[in-house]
């Protein structure tokens, strides 16, 4: 795996948002009109500047790349991961230490 400063990858995500707009024919206006957000939002996205994960999720919903939202979420978790084992004590909630008065 190539490891990619913070920077770097905001570039590419704004480059992968720009090649899909365009492949859509679509422009900045318009891809901000249907996705409800600025014409700012998608002009930072695609600079790879800083934008609200909101902006971006609506971006990628009208470019149709909802696949790369799912390739953010994490994996399902198997319900049987809480199961306790049987005869296992009852878990205890993390409270903070009290204070004992001394009298």
């Amino acid at each position: 795996m190539i490891y990619q400063t913070t920077a770097e990858m905001l570039a590419s995500l704004g480059e992968g948002l720009r090649a899909a707009r365009l492949a859509d024919n679509l422009s900045q206006t318009t891809a901000a009109a249907r996705s409800g957000i600025s014409l700012k939002a998608v002009r930072n996205l695609e600079a790879g500047k800083n934008a609200s994960t909101a902006s971006l999720l609506a971006l990628c919903k009208t470019l149709r790349l909802v696949d790369w939202i799912a390739n953010l979420s994490p994996p399902e978790i198997s319900d049987a991961l809480f199961d306790r084992p049987r005869g296992a004590p009852p878990r205890r909630r993390a409270s903070p230490a009290r204070r004992r008065s001394h009298a």
